[in-house]
């Protein structure tokens, strides 16, 4: 992981420092998916003090969630780059000034420039390096694990709902927002703990963290690793070592993913609409303000059972290999919550919606990362998880500032939850039908050389992966005195062939 991208070594610990990995990821999931639809609560206030409409307004929110999103492919570079630690610590920095500016804000324009962008940007700086490392720590636990971290968008939903209403009321938007921004510095903090797992392949330049005086060895590990010290010398010529790329994209040749992406895409064009809408549908329902954002943490209470549950019931031995099956049933099951829900006007009928909507959007959001890491592997899942977060951004954009136009224009709910519920629909029934054509199309093809009965292209890509040598500074002071003195005491600098198959493996 030279500078924050997974490797291969002697395998995740699944435990250990990985629980504390676990509770930062908690929380920087809750930050992630709940902040955007918590700041609903303030759209009222803030149409009345600037004059505009729900749809304008609404697109703090989609700004908000297309930078969480739309900036993946910039997160993984920075991750390869970087590594998780720094990239955490100034996404924090971020997100808090994004709150804190938009504070004073005196146009919607510069509440899109701080809450939307900058916000967006320093939550995505975190969300994204969180799952990487995750990854790292987690294997034969990883759907719990998965399952565990994405409770966090619920548990801080209940949360921060109420709280952002209890702030309006007392200290108007303009308090809450300056607030919120200090609530936000705790991403820091996350990132802090945000060590890379001990493994074989960390070895830190000589001339930095690994030769301080007073240093533990682990402790130097990780300093090297989150300055973006990569493996330096092994045994090989840096000379002969090419640099990994910082974004893989071939991973867009391999049909899981293709299928994967065009899923989410579907998904986010209205998977996202219901929870952002809902606490204004109910209040044009007659429903009072506290009611109706308590309807929120209703589906956020629902959601923190439904998240490890799910993610618990997709790591059992039998049913792990269909996890993606598990995955469509759950979006067709918040599709059909959508539709038929469409006419529920009275706070019963709400409250019941509420409850069926937290248990599907639980299932859908404990499964869709296990997904990907099972599809595309390890090796690839930082570039893979930045185009997909690209995708989204783009439905995210389109999905609910149509909306909210949609609403604005008509004076009705209706038809929005008939068409978020049909997207979501859809994008069920599409990842269950092609995953199971691929799975046929892997199945009748013949094994090719260095496969076995038709091995999938994630497999293969895999494979490929797991051979791809980590970068080596060449000029690095450090290597070069190596490489000198093996060669004065008459040695190669080649390694040994027995030694070959442990560094390629060492070097995801």
């Amino acid at each position: 992981m030279g500078a924050g991208s997974p490797r291969r070594g002697e395998g995740p610990p699944d435990g250990g420092w990985g629980w504390v990995v676990l509770g930062a990821c908690f929380v920087v999931t809750g930050f992630a998916y709940g902040f955007p639809k918590a700041v609903s609560v303030f759209f009222r206030a803030l149409m009345r003090d600037f004059g505009a409409g729900y749809s304008d307004t609404a697109w703090v929110s989609s700004i908000m969630l297309a930078m969480l999103y739309g900036t993946g492919p910039v997160s993984s570079i920075l991750v390869t780059r970087f590594g998780c630690r720094p990239v955490m610590l100034a996404g924090g920095l971020l997100a808090s000034a994004g709150m804190i500016l938009a504070s004073f804000a005196t146009r919607l324009l510069e509440l899109y420039l701080t809450a939307g962008v900058l916000t967006g940007l320093g939550l995505a700086l975190n969300f994204q390096p969180s799952l990487i490392m995750l990854g790292l720590y987690f294997e034969r636990r990883r759907p719990l694990a998965n399952g565990l971290a994405a409770a966090g968008s619920p548990v801080f939903l209940s949360a921060l709902s109420p709280l952002g209403q209890q702030l309006l009321e007392r200290f108007g938007w303009r308090g809450g927002f300056l607030l919120l921004g200090g609530l936000l510095l705790h991403c820091c903090a996350c990132g802090a703990v945000m060590r890379p797992p001990p493994g074989p392949s960390l070895r830190p330049r000589r001339d930095s963290a690994g030769d301080r005086a007073g240093d533990a060895p682990g402790e130097a590990e990780a300093e090297a690793e989150a300055d973006g010290a990569g493996p330096q010398l092994s045994e090989a010529s840096p000379r002969t070592r090419p640099r990994r790329r910082l974004l893989d994209l071939a991973v867009c040749t391999d049909r899981a993913f293709a299928v994967y992406a065009v899923t989410k895409f579907l998904m986010a064009l209205g998977l996202f609409v219901p929870a952002i809408l809902l606490v204004n549908y109910a209040k044009d329902a007659g429903v009072p303000d506290t009611d109706a954002a308590f309807l929120l943490s209703i589906v956020g209470f629902v959601d923190i059972v439904a998240r490890p549950a799910c993610g618990a019931l997709a790591g059992l031995a039998r049913l792990r290999p269909h996890v993606p099956y598990l995955f469509s049933l759950a979006l067709l099951a918040n599709g059909l919550t959508d539709l038929s829900s469409a006419r529920a006007r009275s706070y019963g009928a709400l409250v019941a919606f509420c409850i069926a909507f937290g248990l599907s959007y639980g299932m859908v959001g404990a499964l869709q990362f296990e997904v990907l890491m099972a599809a595309v592997g390890a090796p690839r899942f930082p570039s893979a998880l930045g185009l997909v977060l690209l995708l989204e951004a783009v439905a995210v954009l389109i999905g609910p500032p149509s909306a909210g136009r949609l609403v604005d224009a008509l004076k009705n709910y209706e038809i929005i939850f008939y068409l978020a519920g049909s997207e979501v629909a859809l994008a069920g029934v599409f990842m269950a039908v092609a995953t199971n054509c691929c799975q046929r199309c892997a199945k009748a093809a013949p094994a090719g050389p260095g496969t076995e009965d038709g091995a999938s292209d994630t497999e293969d890509a895999e494979a490929e992966g797991d051979s791809e040598p980590l970068p080596v500074v060449a000029e690095e002071p450090g290597n070069l005195e190596a490489l000198e003195v093996l060669s004065a005491r008459g040695e190669s600098t080649e390694p040994e062939p027995e030694a070959r198959p442990r560094l390629a493996a060492e070097s995801v």
